[in-house]
């Protein structure tokens, strides 16, 4: 964003995947800047902390997977830190997450935060073992390739029945032939179902833009 511009403005977050913070969500962070948002990609591991292999990268991810009261504490601590950035609006706030940090956002939503919308890109579904009595406050949206091993249509039906009994305000869209990390130039696993799709990238990229054009009118 125009740094000599200091009037406060829509703030989002951009949550990693399980390898850790990387260059991928500072490109991110990046690209949102260029469209006039404050942009802060978080690191929910710690300084130091990430995958050099996929292995480690789900040794990490199962800390927190296996804590979700953790998970949910460090990126409810990410949204408190965004808002108090003095260019940030703090009436006015996002979060994007990929894979893992697509599961991070939506359990942010989950908990009734007070944040206008989430977007999960190719995120994990699976509800936490928390009882959540607050009403959601958060828009979502959910970017999701169909063919994704690791999130089924069964999973992406549970979500939607889940956020259906919430009451809350939901979108989920689905891209055939289209499997887990499509939003990752670097994945090429298509035996495993992580692959990169160029289309579904695009895609997906503008859905979240109209998205918070609209979240945060």
């Amino acid at each position: 964003f125009n740094k000599d511009d200091a009037s406060p403005r829509p703030g989002i977050l951009v949550v990693h995947a399980y390898g850790g913070h990387s260059d991928f969500e500072k490109n991110k962070s990046e690209k949102l800047a260029e469209l006039g948002y404050f942009s802060f990609a978080v690191d929910l591991y710690g300084v130091g902390k990430r995958g050099a292999n996929p292995e480690e990268s789900m040794l990490l991810m199962n800390e927190l997977n296996s804590n979700r009261p953790l998970l949910l504490e460090r990126i409810s601590n990410s949204l408190k830190v965004l808002k108090e950035f003095n260019e940030v609006d703090p009436d006015k706030t996002g979060a994007i997450g990929f894979c893992f940090g697509g599961k991070c956002v939506l359990d942010l939503a989950r908990s009734g935060a007070g944040i206008n919308g989430v977007v999960s890109f190719h995120g994990l579904y699976d509800k936490p073992n928390i009882d959540h009595t607050s009403a959601f406050k958060s828009s979502v949206l959910v970017l999701h390739g169909y063919n994704d091993p690791m999130a089924t249509p069964k999973n992406m039906v549970a979500l939607a029945d889940e956020l259906t009994e919430r009451q809350a305000d939901w979108q989920i869209h689905a891209y055939s032939n289209v499997g887990h990390a499509f939003t990752n130039p670097d994945a090429t696993d298509r035996n495993s179902g992580l692959f990169y799709d160029p289309v579904a990238d695009e895609h997906s990229w503008n859905e979240m833009k109209y998205f918070f054009e609209k979240v945060f009118q």
